[in-house]
């Protein structure tokens, strides 16, 4: 078995018998953290995770960051002007970067996770997948979010967080950002 899915087995277990006493927050959220290289690995297991989650009595919902910066991004107010912007300037990456970070730093993501944990609120068996975490790069980091929406968090909450652990609650997110210590969760792996 991989250590991936060890890693799994060993989150599946943790969120069984929910948060230590020791944790900052009581809220079930947590990281099943994982080596950017092992990316396209995690997509491919997934499904699989999904499934077994289902099987062992779940009601399994995801919410994907990529797919929602995504939608965030193509009907933004400003798309048109950033169509036009990259067509006389192509290679001007930090401009390009900044206009689409403010869209969807400016809440409009956090906006949109809060809604999803809103509308799984109250179902006892619920729990949420956040995928995609990638997609974060080069706008955001999940942390702000998590931090941003505590309080909010009513059911296990796994995000699928492609970084390096570097202690007990410190990530570099996608292996090559500064240690982050701002978390609240259980992490898993790494």
């Amino acid at each position: 078995m991989s250590s991936l899915d060890n890693d799994f087995n060993e989150l599946i277990e943790r969120i069984r018998h929910g948060r230590e006493f020791g944790h900052a927050s009581f809220e079930p959220i947590f990281y099943l953290v994982f080596h950017p290289e092992q990316i396209l690995d995690v997509k491919r297991r997934q499904f699989a995770w999904e499934r077994r989650l289902a099987n062992d009595g779940w009601d399994v919902h995801s919410f994907s960051i990529a797919d929602e910066i995504a939608d965030i991004l193509a009907k933004a107010p400003m798309r048109k002007i950033w169509l036009v912007a990259d067509q006389k300037a192509p290679l001007a990456w930090d401009k390009a970067n900044g206009s689409l970070a403010n869209a969807v730093a400016g809440g409009a993501l956090q906006k949109r996770l809060e809604a999803k944990l809103e509308t799984l609120e109250g179902k006892p068996k619920a729990i949420l997948l956040v995928t995609d975490l990638e997609a974060l790069h080069p706008y955001l980091r999940i942390g702000v979010i998590e931090g941003q929406l505590q309080g909010k968090f009513h059911v296990p909450t796994v995000f699928l967080y492609p970084g390096v652990r570097t202690g007990k609650t410190r990530l570099r997110f996608l292996g090559f950002y500064p240690e982050d210590g701002n978390y609240r969760s259980v992490h898993v792996g790494g």
